[in-house]
């Protein structure tokens, strides 16, 4: 089986900010581009999990529409990004050094910006890939965002959800509208 992860294009916000969980819309032309790059790879009947958030909706749409063959798709709110909390929709260079060093002295469990730790992204991403291995044997399309694609690369690498610090953490994703696959 072959996990197909395409990142969202990029969004309608300036350069710099946090956006995280925030539920944003990406740039349509730009969105139209990376579905009709992306269209030709995947098989005929491939199902398409795709994050609740509006920015990947937007592309897993403009798939559909490329490739009416694939297959059914079903949004996860597993495949959504990372919750920033207080500082989503901020600058990230607003973010107090303090609040980068308290995140990285306890990478897995720190909530930066009070909301979700790494750790409870890596086991909500696991659960999703674990529910994606007994469903199919076939490829299978994640239309999400870079944190759950590292987040799949990190448990995939590592073999498992956990992780102890930040040096662990995959650094290479997706750019905004292009992917990566993984065998399994």
């Amino acid at each position: 089986m072959k996990l197909w992860m395409l990142r969202h294009a990029p969004v309608l916000l300036p350069p710099g900010l946090c956006y995280g969980a925030s539920d944003v819309a990406a740039d349509t032309a730009l969105t139209r581009e990376a579905a009709k790059a992306f269209a030709p790879l995947p098989p005929q009947g491939t199902p398409v999990w795709v994050s609740g958030l509006q920015r990947a909706q937007q592309l897993a749409g403009a798939l559909q529409t490329e490739r009416p063959d694939l297959g059914a798709v079903r949004v996860d709110t597993r495949l959504n990004e990372m919750d920033f909390g207080t500082w989503e929709l901020q600058r990230w260079d607003a973010v107090p050094r303090s609040a980068f060093d308290e995140w990285m002295a306890d990478f897995a469990h720190h909530r930066f910006g009070g909301m979700e730790s790494t750790q409870q992204l890596l086991y909500r991403v696991a659960a999703a890939l674990g529910d994606l291995r007994p469903a199919t044997s076939t490829d299978v399309v994640w239309v999400t965002h870079a944190g759950v694609i590292r987040a799949v690369q990190h448990i995939v690498g590592s073999g498992g959800p956990h992780i102890r610090e930040a040096g662990e953490w995959p650094k290479d994703a997706p750019l905004p509208g292009a992917w990566m696959s993984l065998e399994f």
